[in-house]
């Protein structure tokens, strides 16, 4: 069986993303599921590459039973284009930074992380200037949106 390639992204790799990669890989997990997906984070800038997760996300994720600390920031790569079936931005501007970047044939694996799983234009927004509750608000609004991407993954990543 193919796995199903899907990189999340934001900004610096260090608040959304590791969190929407964790709480996916958890969920997966809790369904059996982890064997059919290959997971990953990455930013659109590198001004954090190598460096783990904010601890504001590291302590609300680890909350909620999910180690995220072992993740290392990185700066998308123009391999990722291809190696993901599906690339999933957290807001509009990273949309539209991997948008300018990718190349033509990528560009239908791109998707805002809330409009493919949800259905809504609303964004992730970047916690990392708020405080715990804001961390905690995100962390709300990714595992709603992992919660239904989990079940559809296989079916949409196929059709792709």
């Amino acid at each position: 069986m193919d796995r199903h390639r899907i990189l999340f992204v934001c900004a610096g790799n260090i608040c959304r993303s590791p969190l929407a990669e964790g709480i996916f890989r958890h969920l997966a997990t809790e369904a059996g599921r982890a064997s059919e997906f290959e997971i990953d984070s990455a930013g659109t800038g590198g001004w954090h590459q190598g460096e783990k997760p904010d601890r504001r996300s590291v302590e609300v994720a680890s909350g909620h039973g999910v180690d995220i600390s072992a993740q290392r920031a990185r700066r998308i790569e123009t391999t990722d284009f291809h190696r993901f079936d599906l690339i999933l931005a957290m807001d509009q501007d990273n949309l539209k930074n991997l948008s300018k970047i990718a190349p033509a044939d990528a560009l239908g694996k791109l998707h805002l992380f809330n409009a493919f799983t949800l259905g809504s234009p609303k964004d992730i927004p970047d916690p990392y200037y708020g405080g715990h509750e804001d961390f905690e608000a995100v962390y709300t609004m990714l595992l709603a949106g992992c919660r239904a991407l989990l079940p559809m993954a296989g079916k949409a990543l196929r059709a792709s």
